[in-house]
Order: C-alpha cells, then sequence, then structure tokens
C-alpha cells in the first residue's frame, strides 16, 4: 500500500479566509453542504457508471448512452460544486471513505441487477439529491452567497432533467413484447 507524505498546504475539514467577502461561519457553513453535495454526487456517479457498464436487453444502447450522459452530467456537477468549495475557503471532500461517510445517500450494492430496478434505485438517490440541492440552494441565498446559490440552480436543471427521462423509462409503455422470445 502506497503512503503519501509532504507538507499539507490546508488540512481536510478546515476553511481558510477567501478572497470573495464571505466570512469564515458563511463559509463553512456553504462549505459543509457543498461537501455533501459531493459527496452524495459521486455516489451516483459510481452507481450509474456501474448500471452502464452492466446495462443488457433489448433497449441496451439507448440505455447504455443515456447513462452515460447521465453520469458525466453529475460529474461536471461535482467538478463545479468542489471548485465552489475551495473557492470558498475550505478542501473539497475527494477520498472514498470520506465520500462515503459525508454522503447521504447509498450505493445500492455491488451486485447486479435488471435495469428496471437498477433506475428504480437511481432515481431514489437522484429524488434525495434534488431535496438537498433545494435546501443547500435556500441556505447560499439565506446567507448571502448568491454565486453559490445560482451555481446549484444550475446544476439542479440537470439532475431534475436526467431524474424525469428516468421517469419516463419506467413508464409501462414499451415497444418490446414481454413474451416474444416464449
Amino acid at each position: 500500500m502506497s503512503h503519501q507524505q509532504g507538507q499539507i498546504r490546508k488540512e481536510s475539514g478546515t476553511v481558510h479566509g477567501n478572497e470573495l467577502r464571505l466570512d469564515k461561519d458563511r463559509s463553512e457553513q456553504i462549505i459543509e453542504a457543498l461537501n455533501t453535495d459531493l459527496a452524495n454526487s459521486y455516489v451516483l456517479y459510481h452507481q450509474l457508471k456501474k448500471h452502464h457498464w452492466n446495462v443488457e436487453g433489448a433497449e441496451f444502447r439507448d440505455m447504455h448512452v443515456f447513462l452515460e450522459e447521465a453520469y458525466e452530467t453529475v460529474e461536471e456537477g461535482a467538478d463545479e460544486i468542489a471548485e465552489r468549495a475551495q473557492a470558498l475557503g475550505g478542501v473539497p471532500v475527494a477520498g472514498m471513505g470520506a465520500l462515503t461517510d459525508r454522503a447521504t445517500v447509498s450505493f445500492e450494492d455491488e451486485n447486479v441487477y435488471d435495469i428496471r430496478t437498477s433506475l428504480e434505485n437511481d432515481l431514489e438517490i437522484y429524488g434525495d439529491i434534488i431535496e438537498s440541492i433545494r435546501d443547500h440552494i435556500e441556505l447560499a441565498d439565506n446567507l448571502g452567497d448568491y454565486y453559490t446559490g445560482e451555481m446549484l440552480r444550475e446544476i439542479l436543471i440537470g439532475v431534475e432533467e436526467d431524474a424525469h427521462h428516468i421517469e419516463h423509462y419506467l413508464e409501462d409503455d414499451s415497444l418490446v413484447l414481454e413474451n416474444a422470445l416464449n
């Protein structure tokens, strides 16, 4: 196992001053919220990636492409969240253990499920993340950090759009006949 050493520039969990003139108390609250959103994003990212790798069946191609686009959207949002936490003087949560500890959503597990079950599990995480981001938009706005609120609104648009697409995939109308092979 590798062991990294070197001079620590910013210790995880600490908040330093910023040039954005947002005081430390407000920054701490926002960074805490952003790190939760970041951790949740990576749980969803890895679950979507898992489903992208394992999808099978008649809708394989469409689902494979959609899931790739969805995890890329989540990753882009996570990057913005991490960079904003850093700009506010914080240290974005990054390690797998820290991400797992910080997340308020749970990865389904290592088993492979049918795509309908997988999407239902994804939709559950999306719903929790949507609620969390909405709360954090309100927090940022109430603390006078309108940039973070606006950034989270933009991320929320992509998250809600993908959740809505999953709702459509889960509808019972399909061109695929259930007993076509029997």
